[in-house]
């Protein structure tokens, strides 16, 4: 049964002038999640990353880690949804006394149960162009090979929501708890595709807990 996992890229730089850029802690997560996948010994896997810098350059280390063999795609599709937008349009003037993670998770309810479109995207046609992505690349796996695709963490969500399936307050639980390089895990069968794993990042426990991040 072909598996596809899912990872999401590694810490991006939070507070710096190119946000989209790994971080050093990001490129030491991305090297951990490579060791791991090529643990897994996975089948000649397709790698596929969306087009953002911190979801290719995290798929890079991982190919020169794992040593796979395959050229990397890319796939707009994968990429994450514009969080200054959507805090610019349902968050204009959020409060201090809220964490960041608690205005995103408002703003993104709020997303989600109007037909409004942030940056030209509503939230009906980003999850969609997910599990879009995710029926294709699922229906080019044969028997014998596996994928791993590099993401990020609003992506996974609005997925693992389309696939379960789970209410919009369920998908933002899920958003809020994703780790940095983890490992969600989907098989692919006759009857579709199933999510087997959630957030795996027990390559980040004992002495390696230190690289453990969620934003």
């Amino acid at each position: 049964m072909p598996l596809i996992c899912l990872v999401r890229h590694g810490q991006a730089s939070f507070g710096a002038e190119d946000y989209d850029a790994l971080s050093d802690l990001g490129r030491a997560q991305a090297v951990a999640v490579g060791r791991e996948l090529a643990r897994r010994d996975l089948r000649d896997p397709h790698l596929v990353s969306g087009t953002l810098t911190r979801q290719r350059d995290t798929a890079r280390l991982i190919a020169e880690t794992a040593r796979f063999r395959q050229p990397l795609r890319q796939d707009p599709r994968w990429n994450e949804y514009d969080h200054l937008a959507l805090l610019a349009r349902y968050a204009p003037s959020a409060s201090h006394t809220h964490s960041v993670q608690d205005v995103l998770d408002r703003a993104l309810l709020a997303w989600m149960a109007e037909p409004g479109a942030v940056d030209g995207t509503t939230w009906d046609s980003f999850a969609e162009g997910a599990a879009a992505a995710q029926a294709e690349l699922s229906a080019t796996l044969g028997r014998g090979r596996d994928a791993v695709v590099v993401t990020s963490g609003g992506l996974l969500a609005a997925l693992c929501g389309t696939l379960l399936p789970l209410p919009p307050e369920g998908v933002v639980a899920l958003n809020r708890v994703t780790v940095n390089a983890s490992i969600t895990t989907l098989a692919v069968g006759r009857s579709g595709t199933s999510l087997l794993t959630f957030n795996d990042h027990a390559h980040f426990a004992g002495h390696q807990r230190r690289l453990l991040t969620y934003r």
